[in-house]
């Protein structure tokens, strides 16, 4: 490049040395002539021109020239000894790389020789132990024909000694090995069994007693009346008020009958809705308190409370469901368990009584490892069917109900139909939920009932059945949930079962007054008997 680059700029200076001078002052035209004297000289002056240029331009330039030559030739010379040096320097630089590139060729080449050295010698080898391993496997199978031969011989020896073939000195040997055995596997059997239930026994008792133990509760089921106390008679005939305006609104607007005659100091609150009685109390409280009670008054005073009520079991519900740990359900759902907050169950509280046994359920569900979800689903639903506005409704009917309403699994409704053995069992956590609620509800002290008024009605139950001449004898069982009717078969016929039951079921809601529902069975059996002699 730089050879080139001074050779362009030596011609370019040769170039512009050799272009024609500026012009004289003399030969420049004046501004004043005039187009005739210009068209005049004109001529000559081409002439004049012609004449002199030459010779002036040449001998002026010459100098110049040689100078330049000169100036050119000593460039060229210094290009030309820079031109040798490059190339000596690209030679000496090409033939270092020729011989590094040489020296690593040799190298990969022995490397490469070495290689296939070794590979001839490991490939001689492994033909040297192939051909050692088929003589061996020679070897071995005429061993084994010489041992087959001679264990051939060995027996055919042994079943003309013994006088027995070897199926049948096989089954003699068989024999005579189960008798003994079985002799020493039949004890240990009953040993195993006896030692199996023995644990199971103890480890059951273990599990039960856990189970408890996890489920106690911060506090005791409550016991409660829905009554009010006033101070005075006043407070009485306020709450009466004009010809009873007061107390009838009252009455219809809270769905509860109001007792004032029950004692002076306090007033009574009936109704089977434990939520509107809860409501009514929590109303005539605030009316009492303030002392202004008129229908106006009054209705505005249960609307607050309702909606007050209202949130306040929707939160009862959230919280019950957040301490046994179940998210996500329906909030109809949460606030129907809510309810649970002002009902009982002879006297327990049925938010303990849940509390109480979703814990234990929990807890036998991860002691035998149960589907943990199922159960505790089920422990908190069981009882969802009390909180119905139906009295005489069976609340495991109404719990089914309501639990297929929400889409609850199979396995949680299951849970809810089979936890009063209204069904047989379908699988373990089932009867998990069944003994969780029986250990809740049985517990000493867990739940209270008049026991005069609990015999009373089972007395009732059974005479009331024992009033046909047809009936032989009859059983309140369940608590009072179910009567058994056995018929005497020389009084009675196969049909008068259906027509018996319903009679006594006719007379049992005429008379008496119960909890949930009372299943009659009505049973008769004829038996045939004899003696061989």
């Amino acid at each position: 490049m730089t050879f080139f680059s001074n050779l362009s700029s030596l011609f370019t200076k040769a170039r512009e040395s050799t272009q024609t001078p500026p012009k004289k002052p003399s030969q420049v035209k004046p501004k004043t002539q005039t187009k005739a004297t210009h068209q005049k000289h004109q001529a000559p002056k081409k002439s004049n021109q012609k004449r002199y240029q030459k010779p002036i331009n040449t001998v002026q330039l010459k100098p110049k020239v040689d100078a330049i030559v000169r100036e050119a030739q000593a460039q060229a010379r210094e290009i030309v000894v820079e031109a040798k040096d490059k190339a000596l320097q690209i030679k000496s630089g090409a033939e270092r790389k020729a011989r590094t590139q040489e020296n690593e060729l040799n190298q990969k080449e022995r490397t490469l020789d070495h290689k296939v050295n070794t590979l001839d010698r490991r490939l001689d080898i492994l033909q040297t132990k192939e051909k050692n391993l088929d003589n061996k496997k020679q070897e071995v199978t005429a061993l084994k024909e010489k041992m087959s031969k001679t264990t051939q011989k060995m027996l055919k020896r042994l079943e003309e000694l013994s006088g027995l073939t070897k199926q049948e000195a096989k089954n003699v040997l068989m024999d005579g090995l189960e008798k003994k055995i079985s002799q020493d596997m039949a004890k240990l059997v009953r040993e195993k069994e006896e030692t199996a239930q023995q644990e199971a026994q103890d480890k059951a008792k273990e599990i039960l007693i856990d189970a408890m133990k996890h489920g106690a509760t911060d506090y005791v089921a409550e016991y409660t009346v829905s009554t009010i106390k006033i101070s005075s008679d006043d407070a009485k005939g306020k709450i009466i008020g004009k010809s009873g305006r007061n107390i009838h609104a009252f009455e219809r607007l809270t769905g509860v009958d109001l007792d004032l005659d029950y004692s002076d100091t306090e007033v009574r609150l009936s109704c089977f809705d434990p939520v509107r009685r809860e409501i009514a109390r929590i109303a005539l409280e605030r009316l009492i308190k303030d002392g202004r009670i008129q229908p106006v008054r009054i209705e505005k005073t249960v609307a607050k409370v309702k909606g007050e009520t209202e949130q306040l079991m929707f939160d009862a519900g959230k919280d019950l469901c957040q301490r046994v740990g179940v998210y996500n359900l329906p909030n109809d759902l949460i606030r129907t368990l809510g309810r649970f907050k002002y009902r009982f169950s002879y006297g327990q509280n049925m938010i303990t009584h849940t509390l109480e046994e979703t814990k234990i359920g929990i807890k036998i569900a991860h002691e035998l490892n149960l589907d943990v979800n199922t159960v505790k689903l089920g422990c908190l639903l069981h009882d969802v069917g009390k909180t119905s506005d139906n009295p005489d409704g069976n609340h495991v009917e109404i719990g089914v109900k309501i639990a297929k309403k929400y889409n609850m699994p199979k396995e949680v409704v299951e849970c809810i139909a089979q936890h009063h053995e209204d069904e047989p069992f379908t699988g373990p956590e089932q009867m998990a939920v069944y003994i969780a609620d029986a250990i809740s509800g049985a517990r000493p002290g867990a739940r209270y009932e008049n026991m005069e008024g609990y015999i009373e009605r089972l007395e009732n139950l059974e005479q009331i059945a024992t009033s046909y001449s047809e009936v032989a004898e009859a059983y309140a069982v369940q608590a009072g949930r179910e009567i058994r009717v056995l018929l005497n078969p020389e009084k009675s016929k196969d049909d008068d079962v259906i027509v018996l039951a319903n009679k006594i079921k006719d007379k049992i809601e005429e008379k008496l007054t119960f909890p949930g529902t009372v299943t009659i069975n009505v049973i008769r059996e004829y038996r045939g008997q004899a003696t061989a002699k």
